[in-house]
């Protein structure tokens, strides 16, 4: 199994696969979209234009010069050498799904889902070993054209040269591959975004700040900091010389007493409602809001991506 594939099927063209889409194609790799709904090339031939404008260098006619539609998976998957889900965030729906794509791809074809939550191998559970075998999650964090996270997490039955050749596949494309030695629902990322968001939410909530200023608190400290070093390597420079060890000697008791203060908040109707109010006030709604502050979070997130490489291997 060579990981230098050129045929891929992005089966849903959701904001995930169509980035997706878009990626590979970047890269140089045919591209068939598989998706039912009556507008794909509207969809497609509208969403390529920003995509290809967070990706440096791409161009967005040929992106599409690469990209074959067709709402039938049949035609989408017949000759792929990985075939990358995005559907719904349904077990059964995804079940159904993959026994479709297996029994319509080549028998070696890779089968990687962008589920960010539900592990392989429930999703794999009724399908045979070989099928198995090829079967993994590649988690990307969203964007994926532009954030180089993607998580590999693969099932009981996953076979390791998959697990290897994935990983190879998607670190050529420039992403960040990062192997989850453990299924567990929501993988990493989303399990940690999730714990911050629960805190964010009961800060808010609580009056203690604004969404919009609370959103200047992470940019200013955390994100900055987690984009260079992440949680354990700033504990252990926190440390001084000492390290992690010297510093959970002296804060580790007091961190460990504010993890029993920490919010808990009920997302009922009314506190979706401030939140809402709050991130709309803020940043905009619509159409129109939401192409600017993508691309304006496009931008910083590639130049964060340039300078944090130029740093590493220079």
């Amino acid at each position: 199994m060579h990981p230098q594939w050129t045929k891929v099927a992005v089966v849903g063209a959701g904001t995930i696969g169509l980035s997706w889409a878009a990626l590979f194609a970047s890269r140089g790799i045919e591209v068939r979209i598989s998706d039912p709904r009556d507008d794909l090339a509207d969809v497609v031939r509208d969403a390529m234009p920003m995509l290809a404008a967070s990706i440096p260098g791409a161009d967005t006619d040929d992106l599409l010069g690469r990209i074959r539609l067709t709402g039938e998976l049949a035609e989408a998957v017949a000759d792929a050498e990985l075939v990358q889900e995005n559907g719904p965030e349904r077990l059964e729906f995804k079940r159904r799904l993959f026994a479709d794509i297996a029994r319509l791809a080549p028998e070696n074809a890779v089968l990687a889902s962008s589920s960010s939550g539900i592990i392989a191998s429930a999703i794999a559970a009724e399908l045979p070993d070989e099928v198995a075998a090829r079967l993994l999650v590649a988690h990307p964090f969203n964007p994926p054209q532009v954030v180089p996270l993607v998580e590999i997490v693969p099932g009981e039955r996953t076979a390791e040269p998959v697990v290897a050749a994935a990983t190879e596949f998607y670190r050529a494309l420039g992403k960040t591959p990062v192997r989850l030695h453990k299924e567990i629902p929501g993988f990493v990322a989303n399990r940690l975004q999730s714990a911050i968001m629960q805190e964010s939410i009961f800060l808010v909530q609580g009056g203690v700040v604004r969404a919009d200023e609370l959103d200047e608190v992470m940019k200013a400290s955390l994100g900055g900091r987690y984009a260079a070093v992440g949680p354990f390597e700033s504990f252990h420079l926190g440390g001084g010389p000492g390290g992690i060890r010297h510093m959970m000697a002296h804060l580790g008791v007091g961190m460990a007493e504010r993890w029993k203060d920490l919010g808990h908040p009920e997302l009922i109707p009314e506190t979706i409602a401030a939140i809402a109010d709050q991130t709309e006030a803020a940043y905009g709604a619509g159409p129109e809001a939401y192409r600017e502050r993508s691309e304006l979070r496009d931008r910083k997130q590639n130049a964060l991506n340039t300078a944090l490489h130029d740093i590493e291997h220079n």
